[in-house]
């Protein structure tokens, strides 16, 4: 495969490259695209020194599979015209997600709904993704009827800046701000901009992009809120089901599921955490337990790292997926 990584210099872009070369995918040529600032400059990959390159040129360059992290404006503008010239796109930006003709995909759960695919495929959010890895197998078994979901997510969720901010305040030094508040000893209830009816976009991404996901009729609401960690999103969800569950069933269901780990032992001191999920690709699940005010429900614990499996791991894993069933080309 000829593969152009669009946003290679940026965070997610370089976990893209570390995951290509970890899985073996067979990258016949790198093309790795950001903006003019950066074109020239290298990045590393299979042990060399690849130059960056602008869009255009990567666009001439008719490369096979495009993996981009580059924002959901420039999504808009060259996904179309990298699909125009043959190449399949794997978007992880919010600019795609929710258009009816593009599949949102997790290969563990819908990779059927990459049949058909119009060549551009969207990457869900970060914390859509964990949550839905961990749901899909209790809603095979059970039926999720509704979802209560509170994240605690990682300033690297929101780019380099945003960790800079962070280390520059743990250190007393004065820098540039990604967020209008301290982050260091501190939490945000706000991961990006606020909507009309109060919420935000990311409370409602993890809304809608689970029901595109499992079910439209799942009814999930939503609170996002930045915590001062370097990586790794924890979230902590409740979950109403159709029917009455076993909690050994539940531990049994979670544990078999490809891609999920069961972390569920609180006497043991041992539950999930950011620490442990760190620059790994499974979802932690833990902290298991019966609602004890309404019937049929679940509390539950869930932990990932947000530039891997939420972001970077997913995209390559779709790209795999997409070569194995012979629908790249």
């Amino acid at each position: 495969m000829k593969v152009a990584v669009v946003g290679a210099t940026g965070l997610v872009g370089g976990v893209m490259l570390k995951v290509l070369e970890e899985r073996g995918f067979p990258v016949r040529e790198l093309l790795p695209v950001a903006s003019a600032r950066s074109v020239g400059s290298t990045v590393h990959f299979r042990g060399k020194d690849v130059p960056v390159i602008g869009m255009e040129e990567a666009v001439a360059a008719r490369p096979d599979i495009a993996l981009f992290s580059a924002g959901g404006g420039t999504s808009l503008e060259w996904a179309p015209r990298f699909a125009e010239a043959g190449c399949t796109v794997i978007d992880n930006s919010s600019a795609w997600r929710m258009d009816p003709n593009v599949p949102l995909v997790v290969p563990e759960i819908n990779a059927d709904a990459l049949a058909g695919h119009q060549r551009i495929v969207a990457n869900p959010n970060c914390s859509t993704i964990q949550l839905v890895m961990a749901l899909a197998p209790l809603h095979r078994a059970y039926g999720v009827q509704r979802v209560v979901v509170s994240t605690y997510q990682a300033v690297s969720g929101t780019g380099m800046k945003a960790v800079q901010q962070l280390e520059d305040e743990r250190q007393g030094v004065q820098g540039d701000k990604a967020y209008p508040h301290p982050i260091d000893r501190n939490v945000i209830p706000a991961c990006d901009a606020f909507s009309e009816d109060g919420y935000t976009k990311e409370e409602l991404k993890l809304a809608n992009e689970t029901r595109k996901i499992l079910d439209p009729v799942i009814r999930v609401t939503a609170t996002a809120v930045r915590v001062p960690v370097t990586g790794g999103h924890s979230e902590a969800v409740n979950v109403e089901f159709d029917k009455e569950y076993d909690l050994a069933e539940v531990r049994s269901l979670l544990a078999e599921a490809p891609g999920v780990e069961l972390v569920d032992d609180p006497a043991g001191n041992s539950y999930p955490m950011p620490i442990l999920a760190h620059d790994r690709d499974a979802v932690l699940v833990g902290r298991l337990r019966r609602d004890l005010t309404q019937e049929r429900t679940l509390n539950l614990w869930i932990v990932a790292d947000n530039l891997r499996k939420g972001a970077a791991t997913n995209a390559v894993q779709i790209a795999e997926v997409l070569v194995e069933r012979g629908l790249v080309g």
